[in-house]
């Protein structure tokens, strides 16, 4: 069922014509605010903060805030078991890359690992980025 709702709002963008385009890039503001939000809810309760996630933002100067974004998808969509907000947080990331070429999540190659609190923290910096650049350039 889930792998369907991407689809219905694809199909409604296209039947909606050229202005729906524009009404999808004016919500990213908003799910990023809301993804800030979440990340920063979660700091103060996470359950399962010492819950180790591999370390994608570790000599992430290589990489572009896009593909930091969708790894990160991937790495959210595996912890989902561990706090309720999770899924809500994965679902925003996906939709911020619906309007990119990358499909979430994207694969993570292994790695040096963090703690899942590090992982939330570096996590809501980039989000924090994203709005002050208004939208994920290179």
């Amino acid at each position: 069922m889930s792998s369907s709702l991407p689809t219905l709002l694809a199909l409604l963008v296209l039947l909606a014509g050229p202005g729906a385009v524009c009404t999808l890039h004016s919500q990213h503001p908003v799910l990023l605010k809301e993804s800030i939000r979440i990340v920063k809810d979660m700091q103060k309760e996470v359950s399962c903060g010492k819950m180790n996630v591999t370390d994608i933002f570790e000599g992430s100067k290589t990489k572009n805030r896009t593909e930091l974004l969708c790894e990160a998808s991937a790495i959210i969509l595996e912890s989902q078991h561990c706090h309720k907000n999770l899924q809500g947080l994965f679902l925003n990331v996906r939709q911020l890359l619906n309007s990119t070429s990358l499909k979430a999540p994207c694969p993570v190659t292994a790695g040096n690992t963090t703690s899942m609190e590090k992982f939330l923290s570096d996590l809501h910096r980039l989000l924090q980025q994203l709005v002050k650049e208004k939208f994920f350039s290179s």
